[in-house]
């Protein structure tokens, strides 16, 4: 089962089905500054394993998020973008919100982000800076689609 959400002539909608992964790939690869040159191949493996909000207006799509989860414990949301074209009508306010609200992701110990740049955006919808930021560890490979 997939859900929908429509909004005007826009449209989210979870259906793995309905998703551009061309237009994806290219706004990812060329306008992200989180994943820029990332091939396309892992850009569709990154969508297999997630759970992902694709947005429309009509049968075009003009933004995408995607979540890592295992629908108990934790979630982390991922690329995360409306086309440039789309900005400015509420898109991002409204997918970040269907998002945050969806019954599959409700009840979780942990969600989470990274951003630059967005941090007001999503303190809207409760997320925080890391209440202790010495509990987390990462490993960073600072250029992994470079060839």
């Amino acid at each position: 089962m997939h859900d929908e959400y429509v909004q005007g002539a826009f449209t989210i909608s979870t259906n793995p089905a309905k998703l551009q992964v061309e237009v994806i790939h290219r706004y990812l690869t060329e306008d992200s500054y989180w994943a820029q040159n990332i091939s396309r191949a892992l850009v569709e493996k990154s969508i297999q394993h997630s759970f992902n909000f694709g947005v429309y207006y009509h049968q075009e799509q003009v933004g995408f998020a995607r979540v890592v989860t295992d629908y108990a414990t934790f979630a982390l949301l991922c690329d995360v973008f409306i086309l440039p074209a789309y900005r400015g009508k509420g898109l991002s306010k409204w997918l970040v919100s269907v998002i945050v609200a969806h019954p599959e992701l409700q009840g979780l110990r942990r969600f989470s982000l990274y951003t630059k740049d967005a941090h007001s955006l999503y303190a809207t919808y409760g997320f925080q800076q890391i209440a202790d930021p010495t509990r987390a560890m990462e490993i960073k490979n600072s250029n992994p689609y470079q060839s």
